[in-house]
């Protein structure tokens, strides 16, 4: 289980990184960034089954 939990951690920084290097607009960024975070911590929710 924490195996998971970590891998679903790094893939949320890697993909944060991603965004980052992306040539967007700086709005574009934010909410790119805020998309990624709530997909993480939903699926970090699910994985420790509190859905």
């Amino acid at each position: 289980m924490l195996v998971g939990v970590l891998v679903t951690f790094l893939v949320v920084i890697l993909v944060l990184y991603l965004v980052n290097m992306l040539p967007m607009d700086g709005r574009a960024k934010q909410i790119a960034r805020v998309i990624v975070i709530i997909i993480g911590i939903v699926s970090l929710l699910k994985y420790l089954a509190v859905f």
